[in-house]
């Protein structure tokens, strides 16, 4: 029986929004995460293009059909693209290993109509600072490319639909690493 595995680099890598296990720590190689507006989205999303001087930390999980169905529909706008080669994890067997890509004819640089949610990054560095702590989380930051994407401070009504709630030393980190990018943020 194979066993199938996706890499994830964003909110995937907080437990908490989703229920695949066992989930391990991993790195790959040859990527960087960037911000990117995709058609038909009102906010602008993570995902990642091949850089071959980069390496994004992440967790990889097994996937069933089932499981392969659900992400795909929560995963709408990316394509599942082979990252067998180049992901380090310590699973003992991994036949096959999907990364989630928007190609590249649709991604655009994120602007003031197509923002990032802070709920969406709030949740993203709370996987980040759980897993890798706060180094972890400082190197999602440095491999991460567009951060002069505007942000949407949806905090006190968030919109992202796997929102969590944030230690107030989660959301120190999160306020000050933004005031260090010197990001642009939009009231909610």
């Amino acid at each position: 029986m194979s066993t199938s595995y996706f890499f994830g680099y964003g909110s995937l890598v907080n437990r908490r929004t989703h229920g695949f296990a066992p989930a391990h720590r991993a790195s790959a190689s040859g990527w960087r995460r960037v911000w990117a507006q995709v058609p038909g989205r009102p906010v602008s999303l993570l995902t990642v293009v091949r850089d071959a001087s980069c390496e994004i930390d992440g967790l990889i999980a097994p996937v069933d059909a089932d499981g392969w169905a659900a992400l795909d529909l929560r995963e709408a706008c990316y394509d599942r693209t082979d990252a067998l080669r180049d992901v380090r994890h310590p699973a003992e067997t991994v036949d096959e290993l999907a990364i989630y890509v928007v190609p590249e004819a649709d991604r655009l640089s994120p602007d003031a109509e197509h923002p990032v949610l802070l709920s969406y990054l709030d949740v993203v560095l709370q996987g980040y600072l759980g897993e890798f702590g706060k180094e972890g989380a400082e190197r999602f930051i440095a491999t991460t490319a567009n951060w002069d994407a505007p942000i949407l401070n949806d905090r006190a009504a968030p919109q992202y639909p796997r929102d969590q709630s944030l230690t107030d030393a989660e959301r120190a980190f999160v306020d000050a690493a933004l005031s260090d990018l010197g990001a642009r943020i939009l009231a909610g």
